[in-house]
């Protein structure tokens, strides 16, 4: 943890740092002149507090005690996120299918060039930089009974729905549990591509996770005996449920615009030698090397290019190559 901050400050500046984290790796692929990409499925875990980043088609899940399922994060996929499309070609990029000999149109949507299905992704560069590094961001806090989490590749989620994942590995230890959910898949699918997980349990340090198991079946005569003892007391069996299965929603936030994303910070960011620090890469600049991430293309009388955060020359070309204000600068030989 950074000094100078409490962990609640640290928590709150999480989905700001993450952002910053996942464009700076996206630069330092290009800077590499590496033209494949990632998903990336990034978790954070402080005590009961969960931090998700990602960008791409792996997913996270939450499976709260208590049997909800939850997601923790978004696919960007094309085929299936419209506002996602909507963004790729309001930047410049062309969305369509795979043509093949005679018109025929094949397979889900791809970003053209390149042909690549997702919207966002680390790298990738050949395809063009509207396909963006700027991941969705999700924080959450667990109540005190806890949780498991199921991180996996997009192999096993085209296999398996996020209940059927969950639902198929209750009752296990971690290490087993994704094992059970790699080996459901391929039975499900019968494919090994991009088929991993992982799996977190979220407890305390003097509790073993409990999920709930199927009911057991009983027979007629037993449920005439028992029923007038279930129905005495329904008030109280419905809190403890609610209560096993709370979970309190903290962040989200999925624009692809850093502008949105990075924050308001009027007084700029400064380190002890009082130099201005780009809100991205991290270098120090001087005051008036700094460009606003607020700041448009061409400044107008709406714009407030003296509000941080501020990013330097690098940095507001990559901001504007990945908003369709400029062509990207990265040649892909």
């Amino acid at each position: 943890m950074p000094r100078g901050l409490s962990r609640e400050e640290w928590l709150h500046a999480l989905p700001r740092a993450l952002v910053a984290g996942f464009v700076k790796t996206d630069k330092e692929f290009q800077s590499k002149g590496q033209t494949s990409g990632t998903t990336a499925t990034f978790v954070i875990i402080d005590g009961w507090t969960i931090t998700v980043a990602s960008v791409g088609d792996s997913r996270c899940i939450l499976d709260a005690q208590g049997g909800t399922v939850s997601l923790l994060t978004v696919d960007h996929r094309l085929e299936e996120n419209v506002e996602e499309r909507e963004r790729v070609t309001a930047s410049g990029g062309e969305v369509g299918r795979l043509s093949v000999v005679g018109g025929a149109e094949i397979g889900p949507l791809r970003c053209w060039p390149g042909g690549l299905c997702l919207s966002r992704s680390i790298g990738d560069i050949d395809v063009g930089e509207f396909i963006v590094p700027v991941p969705y961001v999700k924080q959450v806090k667990l109540s005190n009974a806890g949780g498991r989490l199921i991180i996996a590749s997009d192999g096993i989620w085209d296999a398996l729905s996020s209940e059927a994942a969950a639902k198929c590995c209750r009752g296990l230890p971690a290490e087993l549990a994704a094992k059970q959910v790699v080996k459901e898949a391929l039975r499900t699918r019968g494919l090994k591509d991009d088929t991993t997980c992982i799996v977190v349990d979220i407890i305390r340090p003097d509790q073993t996770i409990r999920h709930p198991s199927p009911p057991k079946k009983i027979n007629k005569l037993k449920s005439l005996i028992f029923r007038k003892k279930a129905k005495d007391h329904p008030n109280k069996l419905t809190k403890q449920l609610s209560a096993v299965g709370m979970v309190e929603e903290l962040f989200e936030e999925g624009s692809a615009m850093l502008s949105e994303r990075l924050g308001n910070d009027s007084s700029g960011r400064r380190t002890s030698s009082s130099l201005f620090t780009c809100a991205i890469c991290q270098v120090d600049l001087e005051p008036s090397e700094g460009i606003s991430v607020h700041a448009g293309s061409i400044f107008s009388s709406s714009s407030k290019p003296w509000e941080g955060p501020f990013l330097c020359s690098d940095c507001r070309d990559k901001k504007d190559a990945m908003e369709g204000k400029r062509p990207s600068g990265v040649k892909v030989l």
